[in-house]
């Protein structure tokens, strides 16, 4: 059951970093420092843009996607959504995220998107974006089954290729050698 609850923080985990953009944690940790009235302004956008609310629903859409997938999980849904919760949930993220916008927009460009947000198409998608995400997830995680014998193949190739030319390869037993004679 350990290894079982493993695979499926593993998965969960999984799905936003492959969807993760360009910019990582290293990156925003060595940021130079942002004043008082950036980060507010990255506030007030997120507040705007409803990150609260899309980050459970989004968070409860993975979830239930993973158990629709793998079953089996039920049993360990209460831990999962626990461990979710306390790590990707908003209150676990906010000031990460507050951090990463103040750095990826201007203070400007920060209260020009909440003014957009706060338009009618500004809240329309804000209100499309979870369904939107999951749905280029989907498509994601499809494409990729698609063509997984393709992938398979061409680590295959490449695993047998890099080999040690003084080993058999893994599917065949080593040659017996002649004695040595004295």
């Amino acid at each position: 059951m350990k290894k079982l609850w493993i695979l499926a923080a593993s998965l969960l985990l999984a799905a936003p970093i492959a969807n993760a953009q360009s910019t990582t944690p290293a990156a925003t940790a060595t940021a130079a420092p942002v004043s008082a009235s950036h980060r507010k302004a990255a506030e007030e956008l997120l507040t705007v843009m409803g990150s609260e609310k899309n980050t459970s629903e989004m968070t409860s859409q993975m979830l239930q996607a993973q158990l629709s997938q793998r079953p089996e999980m039920k049993p360990v849904e209460p831990e999962m959504r626990a461990f979710i919760t306390k790590y990707m949930g908003w209150a676990a993220i906010k000031d990460d995220m507050t951090a990463l916008y103040a750095q990826e927009f201007t203070e400007k460009e920060l209260k020009e998107l909440t003014k957009f947000y706060q338009t009618p198409t500004g809240r329309k998608t804000v209100q499309k974006m979870p369904q939107l995400m999951m749905a280029g997830m989907e498509i994601g995680q499809k494409r990729v089954q698609e063509h997984l014998p393709e992938l398979q193949q061409v680590i295959g190739e490449k695993m047998k290729s890099q080999q040690p030319a003084t080993q058999p390869p893994a599917s065949q037993p080593p040659a017996s050698q002649p004695p040595v004679r004295p």
